[in-house]
């Protein structure tokens, strides 16, 4: 059939204007090199959103020695010509782009790659990138001292990351915002056990019956600091909490009978109680792994299975199982917003206390204050907005708690417990920050909450009651 003047009209205009839509379309370039954290402005990488990491590590404990490959699918937020990933140190022998080789070089702990074709904006697209080497801690003053990161044990590794060690062990966008699920493949030799995130898929023998791989898989959106892969000698409990969730509990054999405490109820018991405070449990599976790591004086809400480097106390399991909703599943845009983390599982701890008929949290909180003098250093940290290397200093678990009893006295115990899970539910898998806190809980009271929050977030000194 032929087409009318009008109509061949018609579709050249169409044309011409598709054109020049398609010539108007940005030059690809590349993504930045960081999401500019005032605090780690390198972390994390622009032009792209992650979406899902597929980790296959092999450790050999006695050379530390891991040997990896990671696929990251992403997609792409601009016409990208190039993007960075974070990787610290260790040595990249191959890195392909939607299964063809490209380009790479190394700048410090930025790994930028270019790819064989460019990458239009919206599609997704998958890089492989093969390395290896010997992982080395990071220290310093941010993480109390201590190394952290992979951290060698008698038996294997310990691996928590927080806040900008999990390039130590994986090319990835290393910040808190750019969120993705993951399959985590570990092997190791024979008799020892990989931990990781989410729920267990599958245990197989390779290399002869030599060395055994643990497939997990973390289905929910998690920050990359909150990756482990963990690897040692295991006595492993699983089960199901009395409110339904899986549990799965291992504990290095070394540390049997070490502490009164027995973790695997604890934690069953604060997961369910959590569920009922904080909104349903946010994970597939709750857990701890227990290590023996002396060298490290800290505990991590690494997610779904907080790590411990010794039998901790139950205060700490429960401080840990309330990061979970506070961090894991609703977690910081940035990292000046961490009271937003460790304020919110302080004060569970005091909520615990409470729940279980010792001191109520308005005691606690009373404790805290009355202790320390107000020319103390501890009120001269700005909470809502610490600086880097005291992002934690105590002041922002204790001084973040008091906030919270602070605003609870304001608005009430039924505005406050309304709040707590409607601020869960709404940044869900998200990142949120302080701002968003106050707004939620301003509209949830009803109430001008400014001065509040300035006071006890943002003003030095000691306030007044």
């Amino acid at each position: 059939m032929a087409l009318s003047r009008s109509a061949r009209l018609a579709a050249l205009t169409v044309a011409a204007a598709s054109f020049c839509l398609i010539a108007a379309a940005p030059a690809p370039t590349p993504g930045s090199d960081g999401i500019g954290d005032p605090y780690f402005p390198q972390l994390g990488n622009g032009g792209f959103d992650a979406e899902h990491y597929a980790l296959d590590v092999a450790y050999n404990p006695d050379t530390d020695r891991l040997d990896g490959r990671t696929t990251l699918t992403a997609r792409a937020t601009q016409n990208l010509s190039a993007f960075d990933l974070d990787l610290q140190k260790l040595t990249v022998t191959k890195v392909e782009v939607n299964g063809r080789r490209a380009e790479f070089t190394r700048s410090g702990d930025e790994l930028r790659i270019t790819p064989s074709a460019s990458i239009h904006k919206g599609k997704s697209f998958t890089v492989t990138v093969t390395y290896g080497g010997v992982p080395e801690p990071l220290s310093g003053p941010i993480v109390f001292g201590s190394d952290y990161g992979w951290m060698k044990t008698a038996d294997g590794v310990f691996v928590a990351c927080e806040p900008n060690a999990a390039s130590t062990w994986f090319p990835s966008s290393d910040h808190p915002s750019d969120k993705a699920t993951y399959d985590i493949k570990i092997k190791a030799p024979k008799g020892l056990t990989g931990v990781s995130n989410g729920r267990l898929v599958d245990t197989y023998d390779t290399d002869k019956g030599k060395q055994t791989v643990h497939h997990w898989r973390e289905s929910k959106p998690m920050a990359t600091y909150l990756a482990t892969a963990t690897i040692g000698k295991f006595d492993v409990k699983t089960g199901t909490s009395p409110g339904g969730t899986p549990v799965y509990v291992a504990i290095d054999p070394v540390l049997a009978n070490s502490n009164n405490v027995d973790v695997y109820a604890v934690t069953a018991e604060a997961t369910d109680y959590w569920s009922q405070v904080f909104g349903p449990y946010p994970f597939e599976e709750t857990g701890a792994i227990v290590d023996d790591m002396p060298q490290a004086g800290f505990s991590l809400e690494t997610q779904s299975k907080p790590i411990y480097s010794a039998v901790r106390s139950e205060s700490t399991i429960v401080h840990e199982l309330a990061h979970q909703w506070f961090g894991d599943s609703v977690s910081v845009e940035q990292w000046k917003n961490i009271w937003l983390n460790e304020g919110f599982a302080t004060y569970a701890q005091w909520l615990w206390t409470e729940h279980k008929g010792g001191a109520s949290a308005h005691d606690s909180f009373l404790a805290g204050y009355n202790s320390r003098p107000a020319n103390s250093s501890f009120w001269q940290v700005k909470v809502g907005d610490p600086q880097r290397d005291t992002m934690f200093a105590s002041a922002v678990y204790q001084r973040g708690a008091m906030t919270l009893q602070m605003l609870r006295e304001r608005i009430g115990d039924k505005a406050f417990f309304k709040l707590l899970p409607q601020w869960t539910k709404l940044h869900r898998y998200g990142n949120a920050q302080t701002s968003d806190f106050i707004a939620l809980a301003e509209r949830v009271s009803g109430q001008q909450l400014d001065d509040l929050f300035d006071t006890w977030l943002f003003t030095t000194g000691k306030p007044s009651l």
